[in-house]
């Protein structure tokens, strides 16, 4: 069965900007999708320094995609995925990461349209504006 996730945060996230961006050599700005315990995840990198092969550098912009299912535990966000095409669909192999998705973040704050997460492994705040809101339906994995 799936459940019904976190009621605050069904909806769409956009994270626009990063306050120091353009002082970064490489950041990724992010877009989460919750629906019901489902997170779709969409990454953004920009990168200044070319520090991957050329032939996936691409002009130093890159999309990755990621989806999986998550858990709220007190201040924290729990992911547990996998990296996918952008047909959310499995990759194992090609540019950019793949195999598992598994971030932590701890949730600093949330309004109805604001969201701050904060990786706990790179502790940068994420903040993101809502665009969109969800009504979860739960339904069973198999249909």
């Amino acid at each position: 069965m799936q459940h019904p996730g976190a009621e605050y945060l069904q909806g769409v996230w956009v994270q626009e900007r990063l306050p120091i961006q353009e002082e970064l050599l490489q950041y990724t700005l992010h877009e989460l999708k919750f629906t019901c315990d489902s997170i779709y995840a969409v990454m953004h990198t920009t990168a200044k320094v070319r520090n991957i092969a050329d032939s996936c550098y691409n002009n130093g912009q890159w999309t990755e995609y990621a989806k999986g299912v998550y858990v709220v535990r007190g201040d924290s966000l729990l992911v547990d995925g996998q990296y996918t095409r952008a047909n959310w669909r499995q990759k194992t192999s090609g540019c950019y990461r793949s195999g598992q998705y598994l971030p932590r973040f701890k949730i600093v704050q949330h309004t109805a349209d604001s969201l701050i997460l904060e990786n706990r492994y790179d502790q940068r705040p994420i903040l993101l504006r809502k665009t969109a809101t969800i009504t979860c339906m739960p339904k069973k994995r198999w249909e």
